[in-house]
C-alpha cells in the first residue's frame, strides 16, 4: 500500500469522539441513544468499506452500534414508511428511486443543523436525500496503445476511428451512450438535455460497425481492457481505478464523463431518525471521504476532502475539481420520464443488423 494512502487509513482509524467537526445540535435535547442503528445498503464489498471508514467511526464516537443490512430494496422502503414502523434507520437509495421517494413523501428531511452541507455543490444540498459519494462512466483506454497522452480526450475522438483506431467496447444501454452519442456529435454539456433521441441514435450508428463488444455488466469492459480484446471502452471509473492502482496499463479519461451520485435517506417515522442525521454527519467528514475515495475511488463531495487524498491518486477521481469541472451530471429527472422510451428504442436498434 501507498504509504501515503496508509497515513490516510490510520487518520481515518483514529477518528473517535471529538475528532468529528462538531455541528451545531439546535436546541432540542439529544434523544436516549439506542443500542444500535439499522443501516441497509447494497451489500458486497462497498458495504465493508462503508463500515471500515464510517460506520467504525459512527460507533466509536456515539457508543451505538451499526447493523447492516441488504440489498437496497424501493419496494419494502414503501412498505416500511406505510407501516408507520421503518426497521430501517437508514437506506440506500438506487438511482431514480431518489426523486420518487422524496415525491411519495417516504423520506425524513436532511437536517442541515446536523449534517453541515456548507460549500458542498448544489447536486449536493438536497432537502430529503444525502449525497454520499460520486462515481463516473468514463472512457478507459490501454496505457500502451495510447501513450504520453496520445489518448481520445472526449467521445468525438473516441468516435474518430481514423485517428485513433482499434477495438472499442459500449454499454448495451441508452444510459450515457446516447448523451455520449450527442458530445461526439457536437452538443455542449450544459445543453445534453432534453436528449434529442433522433439525433443521438444517428451518431451511434457511425460507431455501431466498430463496437466489438456490447457489455452488459460492469466488470467486462475492464476485463476486455486488460485481455487487450478492446484498447478503448466506457466504464464504470471504480473498474479502471482498480486497474490503474494494480499497475496495469489502463487509465481514465473523464472528459465528457456521466457523473452519478450515491443517495441516501432516513425513511419517515424511523424511531431513530436524529442518529440517521448524525450517522449523515460522521459521512461528511472529509478525512473519512478521502480515506474512502483512497480506497474504492468514489469520493464524497465536502469541498475539502480532496486535500486529503494522496497526489498521485487525485487525477483518478471523478470528484477531483480539475475533473469535475470536464463531466456533466446525469439528469435523473428526464430518465425517469423518457427511460421506458429511450430503452424501447434502444431494443429495436440494437435488433438492427
Amino acid at each position: 500500500m501507498h504509504s501515503t494512502r496508509r497515513q490516510i487509513f490510520l487518520a481515518a482509524g483514529t477518528l473517535g469522539a471529538g475528532a468529528l467537526p462538531r455541528f451545531a445540535l439546535g436546541q432540542a435535547a439529544t434523544p436516549p441513544k439506542p443500542d444500535r442503528i439499522v443501516v441497509n445498503a447494497s451489500g458486497g464489498s462497498m458495504s465493508s468499506n462503508l463500515r471500515r471508514f464510517y460506520f467504525s467511526a459512527f460507533e466509536r464516537e456515539h457508543g451505538i452500534r451499526v447493523v447492516d443490512t441488504s440489498p437496497v430494496d424501493f419496494g419494502k422502503l414503501r412498505a416500511m414508511v406505510a407501516s408507520g414502523n421503518p426497521e430501517w434507520t437508514v437506506t440506500e437509495i438506487g438511482g431514480q428511486d431518489a426523486a420518487r421517494a422524496k415525491e411519495l413523501n417516504l423520506l425524513e428531511p436532511i437536517d442541515t443543523s446536523i449534517v453541515d452541507l456548507t460549500g458542498f455543490p448544489a447536486i449536493a444540498r438536497q432537502s430529503h436525500v444525502y449525497v454520499g459519494a460520486t462515481s463516473s462512466t468514463a472512457l478507459g483506454y490501454r496505457t500502451d496503445v495510447f501513450p504520453d497522452g496520445t489518448h481520445p480526450k472526449g467521445w468525438a475522438e473516441f468516435w474518430d476511428v481514423r485517428r485513433f483506431p482499434g477495438a472499442r467496447s459500449m454499454r448495451n444501454h441508452p444510459v450515457d451512450n446516447l448523451e455520449f452519442a450527442l458530445l461526439a456529435d457536437g452538443v455542449p454539456m450544459d445543453r445534453l438535455y432534453p436528449i434529442d433521441m433522433d439525433r443521438a441514435f444517428r451518431k451511434l450508428d457511425e460507431i455501431r460497425p466498430h463496437i466489438a463488444v456490447w457489455w452488459t455488466t460492469g466488470a467486462q469492459p475492464a476485463q476486455m481492457l486488460v485481455d487487450r480484446e478492446v484498447v478503448l471502452a466506457t466504464g464504470w471509473n471504480g473498474r479502471f481505478f482498480e486497474l490503474t492502482r494494480r499497475g496495469a496499463p489502463v487509465n481514465t479519461e473523464f472528459t465528457g464523463g456521466s457523473l452519478k451520485t450515491s443517495a441516501w435517506g432516513i425513511p419517515r417515522g424511523t424511531r431513530n431518525a436524529y442518529w440517521g442525521q448524525q450517522l449523515f454527519r460522521t459521512m461528511t467528514n472529509p478525512r473519512l471521504q478521502a480515506a474512502y475515495a483512497t480506497e474504492l475511488s468514489y469520493a464524497g463531495l465536502n469541498p475539502e476532502t480532496i486535500s486529503f487524498v494522496p497526489e498521485d491518486i487525485r487525477p483518478l477521481l471523478p470528484a477531483a475539481p480539475a475533473n469535475l469541472e470536464k463531466q456533466f451530471w446525469m439528469d435523473l429527472a428526464w430518465w425517469t420520464e423518457h427511460g421506458a422510451r429511450a430503452q424501447e428504442r434502444w431494443n429495436r436498434w440494437m435488433l438492427q443488423r
